[in-house]
C-alpha cells in the first residue's frame, strides 16, 4: 500500500507540474510572447506529459479506495482512460506530423489533422477535456466533507463545475478569443486538484506508517 501512495503522490506532482508548464505556454502564447513552432511545441508536449502522470494518480486512487466505494473510483478511472486516448492522439498527430510538416511547408497534405476550431482534432481535445471533468465528477463521493479531504472535494468540484465552460468554448459555432477566455478558470482548477490529490496520498502514507508503527508497539 506504502508504494500506491509513493507512485499516487509523485505522479500527482508531475502532472501538476506538467499543468503549471502547461498553462505559463498559453499564456505565453496569448500574450504573443511565445511564437510559431515554439507555441505549440510547449502547448502540446507539456499538455502530453500531464496525462500519463495523471492516468497514475487516479489509477492510485482506485487501487486505494475502499470496496464499498470503488464503483465510483473505477468510474473515474474508465473517464481518466478516455481522456487519455483521445488527447494523446491529438498531441501525437500535432507533434509529430502536423508541425513537421508544416515547418517543411507541406501542411497542405495533412490539412484534416491540423487541430482549429471544429476541426478532427479539435473535437478529440473537446472530448478529452470533458472526460477529465466527468471523472473528476466520479471521485466526489470518495473524498469526505471534513479535513483535508474537504478542500481536495473541493478542487474536484470546481473542475466539474468548469467542464460546461468547456464544452460551450469546443462546441459554440463562432470562435472567438472572448469565448476562449471562459476557458480560464480550468487553468486554477485542473492543476490544483492534481496537486491536492497529491498531496492527500503524501498526507495517507504518513497515516498508514503511523498506523503501522502503533500496531508493532501494541504487539
Amino acid at each position: 500500500m506504502r508504494k500506491i501512495y509513493n507512485i499516487g503522490f509523485i505522479a500527482g506532482m508531475f502532472a501538476f507540474t506538467a499543468n503549471v508548464f502547461f498553462v505559463i505556454a498559453q499564456i505565453l502564447q496569448l500574450l504573443g510572447l511565445l511564437s510559431y513552432p515554439y507555441d505549440e511545441i510547449s502547448i502540446y508536449g507539456f499538455s502530453l506529459c500531464i496525462v500519463i502522470p495523471f492516468l497514475l494518480e487516479i489509477l492510485a486512487l482506485h487501487y486505494v479506495t475502499p470496496k464499498q466505494k470503488k464503483f465510483w473510483s473505477h468510474a473515474a478511472l474508465i473517464f481518466t482512460v478516455i481522456y487519455a486516448i483521445f488527447v494523446t492522439a491529438n498531441y501525437v498527430v500535432q507533434l509529430a506530423t502536423v508541425i513537421p510538416f508544416t515547418l517543411q511547408g507541406r501542411a497542405d497534405q495533412i490539412e484534416v489533422l491540423v487541430q482549429y476550431p471544429h476541426s478532427l482534432f479539435w473535437n478529440f481535445d473537446a472530448i478529452g477535456y470533458i472526460t477529465m471533468g466527468i471523472a473528476s465528477l466520479f471521485v466526489l463521493p470518495l473524498f469526505k466533507k471534513q479535513g483535508f479531504d474537504k478542500w481536495v472535494r473541493a478542487a474536484f468540484l470546481a473542475n466539474v463545475l468548469v467542464t460546461p465552460l468547456i464544452a460551450f468554448v469546443y462546441f459554440y459555432p463562432y470562435f472567438s478569443e472572448k469565448i476562449l477566455l471562459l476557458g480560464i478558470p480550468w487553468i486554477i482548477t485542473a492543476p490544483l486538484m492534481m496537486l491536492l490529490l497529491a498531496l492527500r496520498f503524501r498526507k495517507q502514507k504518513i497515516k498508514h506508517i503511523g498506523n503501522q508503527q502503533r500496531m508493532k508497539q501494541s504487539k
